[in-house]
């Protein structure tokens, strides 16, 4: 009589993903949706090995306690601050991410963005297509070498971004919540020092409950009328409601954005600001990027699974996990 193959361990996917990464974890495992009636209705799917999420979505304590089983929560991207740890870590569940493979595409995000806002890319292909540009010049544009960048949050990321900016010949200063003692750029002690001394100020710090609001009002108006923010990083990390009042009253001269606070339902008044440059979260959103963060979640998945070593461990486990 031929043995019958153990049970597939059961994965919930909380957020989707493609199917190039769908179609192999099918092969291996039992994925289930999450159910419209949210962590009520878990009760009834059977026992939960482990989670995908993003970073944008996360996982609830609600989420995690509703799930008794769970062993493991892998992170699509390279945030989870949305994951709610303390509740990972009663439970002892591991969590994993996806750093280091976004990394390359989200810094040239930043330097993207700052190059359409100081030379005001999006406004130069609309004065083209109306037909103005047969009735006289657009106005002058900004220029991005030669000014001074502040990097708010030096991680791989902000250092990833340094290096772009510094073959526009700029001048480079930070400011990281740990001192980086090997590091070439000027370092500043608050952000509104780094501010006030900047030309283009780039949030790429990690979000979270410590960087909520951290680049408040005080160091957006540092930032001066002649300055430009952009913010790669989270929505929270800006006071929004202030930078909003900013850039409305022209105190600072204008922002790129791909991300916002109550993503992605945003602020209309954004909508209505004509010194913005406004992007839907793109920042890791290229198909060789997501492919390796595809990549990534997969090879947590079987190292948990086989009882090997995490990849990319943001928080571990005391004990073996179950193979089925």
């Amino acid at each position: 009589m031929p043995a019958v193959p153990p049970p597939r361990p059961k994965v919930l996917m909380v957020s989707s993903m493609p199917d190039w990464d769908l179609a192999p974890m099918r092969e291996v495992y039992d994925l289930v949706d999450l159910p419209a009636g949210g962590p009520p209705a878990l009760a009834e799917v059977g026992d939960i090995k482990a989670l995908v999420t993003s970073g944008g979505r996360g996982a609830e304590a609600a989420l995690i306690e509703a799930l008794p089983a769970l062993e493991l929560i892998a992170v699509y991207g390279v945030g989870y601050d949305k994951v709610d740890l303390a509740a990972a870590a009663r439970h002892n569940v591991a969590v994993t991410n996806t750093p280091d493979v976004l990394t390359a595409d989200v810094a040239d995000m930043a330097l993207t963005l700052t190059l359409a806002l100081a030379r005001r890319i999006v406004d130069g292909d609309a004065f083209v297509r109306s037909g103005a540009w047969t009735e006289g010049s657009m106005s002058l544009t900004g220029s991005v070498s030669g000014r001074k960048i502040g990097i708010v949050g030096l991680g791989r990321i902000g250092e990833a971004i340094a290096r772009r900016f510094a073959g526009f010949d700029t001048e480079i200063g930070y400011w990281n919540r740990s001192p980086k003692t090997s590091s070439p750029w000027r370092a500043f002690p608050t952000p509104v020092a780094l501010a006030a001394w900047s030309d283009i100020l780039v949030v790429a710090v990690a979000g979270g409950g410590e960087t909520a609001g951290l680049v408040d009002a005080a160091t957006i108006a540092a930032l001066g009328r002649d300055g430009l923010l952009v913010n790669i990083s989270r929505g929270t990390t800006i006071d929004e409601a202030a930078l909003i009042a900013a850039l409305e009253s022209r105190a600072i001269a204008g922002a790129g954005l791909d991300v916002f606070l109550n993503e992605p339902t945003i602020d209309p008044r954004f909508l209505r600001l004509a010194n913005v440059v406004l992007s839907p979260h793109q920042g890791s959103a290229t198909m060789a990027t997501r492919q390796a963060m595809g990549a990534l979640v997969r090879a947590n998945l079987a190292a948990h699974f086989a009882g090997d070593a995490l990849p990319t461990p943001v928080l571990g486990r005391s004990y073996e996990p179950s193979l089925s």
